[in-house]
């Protein structure tokens, strides 16, 4: 077997789960074989350069081997190799991920505690429909 099916070989080298998760992401744009945009139809070979999108990452591959079936992720990587280019970029996305702010830093206060609901019930109690601002015209 020379040839297969791109989304069958992106499924089989385990970059997607199923093979509509790798047909939806050809036709969003997010595989490129040889740089021309793809089908899922596109029938890749050994020496083909596969770029697609994993994420904030974009993973550049040499297609190194043909299989139409998905084996275990030892054999998955035999049928790829990663470009030097690639594997910097993961390193960067990676410390740049590292090194981001936590997103749950950035809140002063969390859920309030039994004490802070009751003191924010009782000062809700104390006030009056009239102590409120409305827009009538009194």
């Amino acid at each position: 077997m020379d040839k297969l099916r791109l989304d069958k070989w992106l499924w089989a080298a385990r970059f997607y789960k199923t093979r509509s998760l790798a047909v939806e992401e050809i036709d969003r744009g997010r595989v490129r074989v040889n740089d021309q945009d793809a089908k899922p139809s596109r029938e890749v070979k050994v020496g083909d350069t596969v770029a697609l999108r994993q994420g904030p990452v974009v993973r550049t591959v040499v297609v190194r081997g043909i299989s139409s079936q998905r084996g275990g992720a030892p054999q998955a990587r035999l049928l790829y190799e990663e470009t030097a280019e690639s594997l910097q970029r993961q390193a960067l996305a990676a410390e740049q991920h590292r090194l981001a702010n936590d997103p749950a830093a950035s809140q002063l206060h969390g859920r309030p505690t039994k004490r802070d609901r009751r003191h924010l019930e009782k000062t809700w109690d104390n006030k009056t429909w009239d102590s409120r601002w409305s827009a009538s015209v009194d």
